[in-house]
């Protein structure tokens, strides 16, 4: 795309990343429509210039991308399959790209569908959290063909700071599960290390501040601020973490799983126990 403000851009879902992505196509000039399940969540973007639709589909005939950015395989199905949805609008020349989180038999299917169609699809799930999908410091996740990632690059340098392409269609998709669990697994360990050194009576915020040096790492110190604060705004919640998890154990399929089964189970017990709209990384303050 030559000239990548001409292109059209079609958000549907403006939560969290698909707000923050929305916002930063039209801090930088480019066209964008949307779609929201609630209409009243569309209005801020509205009034910086964006142009709301009744339905999916139509965003789809009005973009020249399209990004999906829902909650759920059942959300997705709905903007996608329905007689108003995304495929009903789409052609040959749109490229379409699921950017939510989704379970892998379900972004299999869509690819298929896509596929027999003959249409450009891409599975492109995005990782940052809120401040990279507000500030356009989002790492992209990419399946596809990689001729649409060159062709989409000053798009894609809209939102993000970095896109890895891991291959074809799909495959965004299953590193996401992976990439998931691995976080998540870092939270709940650090959660078990701050409870042996609380059970032996040591400083805990020397601990905590020494386990962001070694081993260290973004999410080390997201639990870390966690642990002794419940700050708002959440980034991501547990109840999303959980369908994540989910999502992955079903793509581990017969593979031996303890340490995602054992997250898995901490995640949904805390879910169980009413705190799904909490912060995923504030889990370990639920144990305590």
């Amino acid at each position: 795309m030559n000239d990548a403000l001409n292109t059209k851009i079609g958000i549907i879902g403006l939560g969290i990343m698909g707000g923050g992505m929305a916002d930063n196509f039209l801090k930088k000039g480019f066209r964008v429509s949307v779609w929201n399940r609630t209409a009243k969540v569309a209005e801020p973007f509205v009034a910086k210039g964006a142009k709301l639709m009744a339905n999916p589909k139509d965003v789809a005939l009005s973009a020249d991308v399209i990004f999906e950015v829902t909650a759920n395989d059942e959300s997705s199905r709905a903007v996608w399959m329905s007689p108003d949805g995304i495929l009903a609008g789409a052609d040959k020349k749109k490229i379409l790209i699921a950017s939510a989180t989704l379970s892998v038999s379900w972004i299999d299917e869509l690819i298929a569908l896509s596929t027999q169609k003959g249409f450009q699809f891409c599975d492109i799930p995005l990782t940052g959290g809120r401040i990279g999908a507000q500030s356009g410091t989002l790492t992209l996740l990419g399946g596809g063909d990689p001729l649409i990632f060159r062709e989409l690059q000053p798009v894609f340098d809209a939102i993000a700071k970095k896109v890895i392409h891991f291959g074809s269609a799909g495959k965004g998709t299953r590193y996401k599960l992976i990439l998931n669990f691995m976080q998540a697994l870092h939270i709940v360990g650090f959660g078990a290390a701050m409870k042996m050194a609380k059970a032996h009576n040591m400083d805990l915020e020397k601990v905590a501040d020494a386990l962001v040096e070694r081993p260290g790492g973004v999410i080390t110190k997201i639990a870390r601020d966690r642990y002794f604060k419940d700050d708002d705004p959440v980034t991501f919640s547990i109840e999303w973490i959980v369908k994540d998890l989910t999502y992955a154990k079903q793509y581990a399929g017969d593979l031996d799983t303890p340490l995602l089964d054992d997250v898995l189970d901490v995640y949904t017990k805390a879910l169980s126990r009413g705190n799904g709209y909490k912060d995923w990384a504030g889990v370990n303050r639920l144990e305590e």
